[in-house]
């Protein structure tokens, strides 16, 4: 760790506690940066916008992948100021950065009441056993989709 990654974690933990005190969101916060450079950042806005999915990292990714008009982040470190919970870890991975850094780890965030440990629980389960019914149907219709994926020539993988 540099002190260039200092300087960009303080800016996470910022952005955190800006958006805690203006009442956009949870005390949350990331950036994301490429090339020394910040391309994106974004703070904890679930409450503000009323969308689930409004944590600090995807927020930071759409930012980022916007400014570098790319649906990934080659080459860019992520800084967040807390441990990635399982939504916001698969859509880093799908991001595909270099590097992720996070200051507070999970237990820090369910001492104050963000605990995400239910979610890691129920990824274990087999379906039938989850909290929320899961079933699956229609799957021929769906695997026909994906066969027609398979057989385009043109399209972006990813």
């Amino acid at each position: 760790m540099t002190d260039t990654d200092k300087q960009f974690m303080q800016r996470a933990i910022e952005l955190a506690r800006t958006g805690m005190e203006n009442g956009v969101g949870g005390p949350f916060g990331c950036v994301i940066v490429k090339n020394g450079e910040i391309v994106g950042e974004g703070s904890n806005s679930v409450t503000s916008t009323n969308d689930p999915t409004a944590h600090a990292e995807v927020v930071a990714i759409r930012n980022a992948c916007k400014a570098l008009s790319s649906f990934q982040l080659d080459e860019c470190v992520v800084y967040t100021s807390c441990e990635p919970c399982p939504m916001c870890l698969g859509a880093l991975y799908w991001a595909r950065p270099a590097k992720i850094f996070f200051a507070a780890d999970r237990i820090d965030a369910a001492d104050a009441g963000f605990d995400d440990d239910f979610i890691y629980t129920e990824l274990d389960k087999p379906i039938p056993d989850r909290k929320i019914p899961t079933a699956a149907i229609l799957h021929d219709e769906a695997q026909a989709v994906f066969a027609e994926w398979i057989s385009m020539t043109e399209k972006a993988c990813y």
